[in-house]
């Protein structure tokens, strides 16, 4: 068998496509390398902003020349300069009260009368005792005279008889009897001042009845009215109390042990009352006493300090807090005790790392833990001799001498610090974004 054959058919073959000349295609090569360097330069700057935005950021107070006063506070009370009480040294009933509360009053002034019927009719006894007592040595003196008449009428019979009479026994009973009268005498003599002193005694205590003021004052306190007893046989009843002169007050204050140091006598403070909070009064101080007082555990030291009340605003018994001008420096260079406290934070808090690859920022890493501060830091925190001071977004240290602080401000008596100077009390770290 024979194939058969296929017609021949004459199709039109497509030309080649011409390759690209060798310019354009390194034009392309130029774009991408131009890319990628956008790219890098783009993270580039990030990583810059960021390490920028993380750098620390200071926190700066200017150092001032001013005043700086050292005070210690202290509360305590209102009393008068002078505080007398008035008692009885009589037991009785009162009779009559001529005084009361407020009441301005002299010296030697009645404050109060007891009921003197009981005192009168002793005094009458006395008076009797007296006259019985003189009366007795009249008779004492009688028997003397009589008795010496005797002793001379013997004596003369035996100078007359020679000795022979009277006996030697009747001589001797002669003179002891007088003696005996003379001793009589004595005791007769002796009894009338005993009983003059009893008249006396209670011609005092009748004066005592009526109980008078001793000196000028104000009365404060009354705690006796008409009628009732008065019993003063173990201790003096307390009547009245009088305050001398309320012009002048005396504020005893209570200074706690750590501020005790600071006081002394002639210092001038200021202290409030709750009845005028608004109004400052001038005291000065007068004492410190050495022994103390301890009370809950706390150790504190009696103050007292002089209080001028000429227009009697202020009394007795009030509670006032107190304020006493311990130091007083002016016009020196202050700055704020966070000053002294600040020290700069380690490399790692104030500033990320900034070296290394760009693929070593970009590769996550696990959280860099808090530097601690070393305890040397901390410690010399609380008693810094050097403040850091901002110079051209640099902390500088200055070495300083401070001097007295109030707690919120410090002295600085040496050092190469000026006024005006930005010293630094904080430092922060901005958050990376």
């Amino acid at each position: 068998m024979s194939e058969a054959k296929a017609p021949a058919t004459d199709l039109p073959v497509a030309p080649a496509e011409p390759s690209p000349p060798a310019w354009h295609r390194w034009a392309w090569y130029g774009a991408g390398v131009l890319a990628l360097a956008l790219a890098g330069a783009a993270v580039w700057a990030w990583l810059a902003h960021r390490a920028n935005g993380a750098a620390p950021t200071y926190v700066t107070q200017p150092v001032v020349r001013g005043d700086l006063t050292l005070s210690v506070t202290a509360n305590g009370t209102l009393q008068p300069t002078r505080s007398i009480a008035i008692g009885s040294e009589l037991s009785g009933t009162v009779l009559r009260v001529n005084v009361d509360v407020n009441d301005q009053v002299k010296k030697g002034q009645v404050l109060v009368e007891l009921d003197t019927a009981k005192l009168r009719d002793q005094i009458l006894r006395s008076r009797a005792g007296v006259l019985s007592a003189k009366a007795k040595v009249a008779q004492t003196v009688a028997t003397v005279m009589e008795t010496t008449a005797n002793l001379s009428r013997l004596e003369e019979v035996a100078r007359l008889s020679g000795g022979k009479v009277p006996s030697l026994a009747e001589l001797d009973s002669g003179r002891a009897t007088l003696a005996r009268a003379r001793a009589d005498e004595a005791a007769a003599r002796a009894a009338v001042n005993d009983a003059q002193a009893a008249l006396s005694t209670d011609e005092i205590n009748l004066s005592k009845a009526s109980i008078r003021a001793p000196a000028d004052g104000v009365v404060l306190t009354r705690s006796v009215d008409p009628g009732n007893a008065v019993a003063a046989s173990l201790q003096a009843v307390t009547l009245f109390t009088i305050a001398e002169d309320l012009r002048k007050l005396r504020l005893l204050v209570n200074v706690d042990e750590a501020d005790v140091g600071a006081v002394a006598v002639g210092q001038h403070a200021t202290f409030t009352v709750s009845a005028y909070p608004n109004r400052k009064y001038p005291a000065r101080v007068t004492r410190v006493a050495y022994g103390s007082t301890i009370t809950d555990n706390v150790v504190t030291y009696l103050t007292d300090l002089d209080v001028d009340n000429a227009d009697l605003s202020l009394r007795p018994g009030m509670t006032v807090t107190a304020t006493i001008t311990a130091t007083q420096h002016h016009a020196v260079l202050l700055v704020p005790n966070t000053a002294l406290r600040y020290e700069p934070l380690s490399a790692n808090e104030a500033k990320p790392a900034a070296a290394g690859s760009l693929v070593s920022r970009l590769t996550p890493r696990m959280p860099a833990r808090g530097a601690r501060t070393p305890a040397a830091v901390t410690a010399r925190s609380t008693t810094a001799r050097r403040v850091w001071v901002l110079s051209d977004g640099i902390a500088v240290p200055v070495p300083v001498t401070p001097g007295i602080s109030d707690g919120r401000v410090t002295e600085i008596v040496a050092g190469d610090l000026r006024a005006g100077q930005a010293v630094i009390v904080d430092q922060k770290v901005a958050a990376a974004k």
